[in-house]
């Protein structure tokens, strides 16, 4: 129950206890969650911006592949705040909150009536740390003492892990460090130690693992305000983590830093300038800057890391607006194109990245996706990026730069991607548990026939032989420019037998489009499908 106690000043002050009963219901959480992402840095959050420890819950803040908090709670007076409202800015980088106190009863009579207490959150990203700004505010006429108290939690998952792969074994928590700040620690299986660093502007009254508690004085009509981060470490130490402001200064910058180039997009439909701004927004929170250049990641929460065939996509469709995209993407794939055969990755030389991951199953190969090659369609999307993107900046010199990397795709499409000959490039996992399905559907069940029988690799796509087709002109034109017209013919040829031949082979009349595959035995996947179109 709160509790008075009468100040030197002889005023009364009202101490909230954590047993006041809860009668306001407030607006509730809705269930959506909130997002940030910077680098290789994201967070999961929900609306209030807590990360609940519920078991199978996809929040946290996640770093290079592992979950480094798996709880972050605020407990207001023993409760959850009420949520006012929340959302993220219009650029993706600063989460805010607004929070209020329940309605706080002693006995019969309302002592603080929820909305009196006003607290206020805001978060920013940077690349491996989490900054937050708490602010409270006594907007009642009484000096109140208020328990804050934050509750924490790293389970160090990969992110594997928290997408449901079952380990046998797993690493060691090791115990917690404190000094002026917290360090949640676990060594992993593949001795990496990792570490979580807590740290708060204004030291905690009590501090016990899992647990910091503020003990806040309210005066009527002003609050108080402190900063909490959270540093994510593999190995060795960090630096600590910026102050809010700076924090969010350097987020800012680095947003600008990465619009600065590309070109603006209004109209006359202010629905429509909205629409454009959250999408560009959007679209740029999920580019991270790598040592090759910008790369635009797959998606958060499972896919915040590069993936061969979406970074492709996404460039070409970003070529007429923002062509150092592409030039990232495809010096970022030319940098991890496969150099040797190794049937775990999926890889032979000339390949072309499918995806890229860190954390502690990659590192010990528990998933193959350290470096993963299984992706049938990146090495021909790879050569007709490369002719569209000179298409579109006659950049000459990075053609020039790539070309032992188009040769290199080339070959691949001509040997380890067509093993038996026939001019398609189709595929066959190697990999004991890599993709089955290698192709953009890659669902295990996803290429069938028409009486729904599954079909056997190696299996020949139907968009596949058009990437393929693609990329042999995109080659012929670059090598044109390049002043080998002998190439030029000879790529071109490639091209004209291989359309001549799909036509002949996957055309079906009574269908009245293109067969979805073709399956080991080359008979074809007579089903209508959206592969066909592209």
């Amino acid at each position: 129950m709160p509790s008075r106690e009468a100040p030197d000043d002889g005023s009364e002050v009202l101490q909230l206890d954590e047993q006041f009963s809860v009668v306001a219901e407030g607006r509730r959480v809705s269930g959506a969650q909130r997002v940030l992402k910077h680098g290789d840095t994201f967070g999961v959050f929900d609306e209030i911006g807590d990360i609940g420890a519920e078991p199978g819950s996809e929040q946290g803040l996640y770093h290079r592949g592992t979950r480094h908090l798996s709880r972050l709670e605020l407990l207001l007076a023993g409760h959850r705040p009420l949520l006012l409202s929340s959302t993220v800015t219009d650029d993706n980088v600063v989460f805010v909150s607004d929070l209020t106190n329940v309605d706080v009863r002693r006995a019969e009579q309302l002592d603080v009536p929820h909305g009196e207490i006003h607290l206020f959150r805001a978060r920013i990203l940077g690349d491996g740390y989490c900054v937050e700004m708490l602010r409270m505010c006594n907007y009642g006429r009484r000096t109140v003492d208020v328990p804050l108290v934050v509750l924490f939690d790293a389970d160090f998952a990969d992110i594997f892990e928290v997408r449901g792969t079952r380990r046998s074994r797993r690493g060691t928590r090791l115990a917690d460090g404190r000094a002026d700040d917290y360090l949640l620690r676990y060594r992993g299986l593949d001795d990496v130690e990792r570490r979580t660093r807590l740290r708060w502007t204004q030291q905690p009254d009590d501090l016990q693992p899992g647990r910091a508690t503020f003990r806040l004085r309210l005066e009527p009509r002003a609050g108080v305000a402190f900063e909490m981060s959270a540093h994510c470490e593999a190995g060795r130490a960090e630096a600590a983590a910026p102050r809010y402001d700076a924090a969010l200064h350097e987020a800012r910058t680095a947003a600008l830093a990465r619009t600065g180039s590309a070109c603006d997009l209004h109209s006359s439909s202010e629905p429509f300038n909205r629409w454009v701004k959250r999408s560009s927004a959007d679209l740029h929170m999920m580019i991270s800057r790598t040592p090759h250049g910008w790369y635009p990641y797959a998606g958060i929460p499972w896919f915040s890391t590069p993936f061969g065939r979406d970074g492709i996509i996404t460039a070409f469709e970003l070529l007429w607006a923002d062509p150092e995209v592409a030039r990232g993407v495809l010096t970022f794939l030319a940098a991890t194109q496969a150099t040797a055969r190794c049937d775990a990755q999926d890889s032979a030389p000339g390949k072309i990245l499918h995806e890229m991951r860190d954390g502690e199953m990659p590192a010990l190969g528990e998933v193959p996706f350290g470096r993963y090659y299984g992706s049938i369609d990146a090495t021909p999307l790879f050569v007709m990026l490369a002719g569209a993107y000179f298409t579109r900046t006659a950049d000459a010199a990075l053609i020039d730069r790539l070309w032992p990397h188009l040769l290199s795709a080339l070959q691949w499409m001509t040997d380890d991607g067509d093993p038996d000959g026939d001019g398609f490039v189709e595929y066959a996992r190697r990999s004991d548990n890599g993709l089955l399905q290698q192709g953009w559907k890659d669902s295990f069940d996803s290429v069938f026939h028409a009486d729904g029988a599954l079909a056997t690799p190696p299996i020949a796509l139907a968009e596949v032989q058009g990437y393929a087709y693609g990329a042999w002109r995109s080659a012929a034109d670059l090598a044109a420019m390049r002043g080998e017209p002998a190439l030029a013919a000879e790529w071109n040829a490639r091209a004209d037998r291989l359309r001549d031949r799909f036509e002949d082979t996957f055309w079906c009349a009574d269908l009245g489009t293109y067969a979805l595959a073709l399956d080991g035995e080359k008979r074809p996947c007579r089903v209508r499908a959206s592969n066909a179109a592209h």
